[in-house]
């Protein structure tokens, strides 16, 4: 980490989209400074989480002349913060398909918040939930503050503040479980299984397993595989 300049990590989170959300920033000052920041709204998405990060970490600098490295884990985010922003501005907040910008109040807070900096910001797009250890910090800070817990924030000496901020690749065995999971729900399934009261149900689709769980407290999951679908309903038999 350059010890003359910002170093930021950011991440939002929503239950449901949309739903309760939080954001969260962690900002590491040139004097060795660390803080937490957070906050929640109660009808949010992911994208204005990750957005809101972004403007709130940025306004709590707004006084440090120093360049800044920001590190995000939303593609959105930074393609809109170094693409989009711009042509956005030049037309209005209007985009190329001739409507409005989505989530236009924030991406206007976001480039004046922009053009106020002198200094440099560069963007940095990191991998999420890969065990990345300040983007694990920011993500159990936005979660806390969606999900309205108290969470302790951190506001002090850089020498003592225990997550590493100078990591910034995943865990490979981490990446290849998210890997195997984002496999996992992009293929076809064999059954859905649903488990209310004790009481274990299979689905041949996905809307009549919804239909059973929803709004209810149950248990469901995706088998891809006639022995998937048993070894699900034997775990949950134990």
């Amino acid at each position: 980490m350059n010890s003359q300049a910002i170093t930021i990590f950011t991440d939002g989170s929503s239950r449901k989209n949309p739903g309760p959300g939080g954001w969260a920033a962690i900002i590491a000052l040139p004097n060795d400074k660390v803080t937490e920041i957070g906050g929640h709204e109660d009808r949010t998405t992911n994208n204005r989480m990750e957005l809101q990060a972004v403007i709130e970490a940025l306004s709590h600098v707004k006084d440090f002349n120093a360049d800044i490295h920001l590190y995000t884990d939303s593609s959105y985010v930074l393609k809109g913060a170094t693409l989009w922003i711009k042509s956005w501005q030049k037309n209005n907040w209007i985009t190329s398909t001739k409507t409005e910008v989505l989530n236009r109040d924030l991406w206007e807070d976001l480039a004046k918040v922009l053009e106020n900096r002198e200094s440099k910001i560069t963007w940095h797009l990191i991998e999420g939930h890969v065990g990345v250890p300040a983007n694990q910090r920011a993500d159990d800070i936005a979660t806390h503050f969606a999900d309205k817990k108290e969470i302790p924030l951190y506001n002090g000496p850089r020498e003592q503040y225990y997550v590493d901020l100078s990591v910034i690749s995943g865990n490979a065995e981490m990446k290849q479980q998210k890997s195997s999971d984002r496999s996992h729900s992009k293929a076809k399934a064999y059954s859905y299984v649903s488990m209310i009261d004790g009481i274990v149900q299979t689905h041949k689709t996905w809307a009549e397993c919804e239909a059973r769980v929803k709004g209810k407290n149950a248990k469901f999951k995706k088998a891809i595989t006639p022995e998937q679908e048993a070894e699900i309903i034997r775990s949950w038999k134990r």
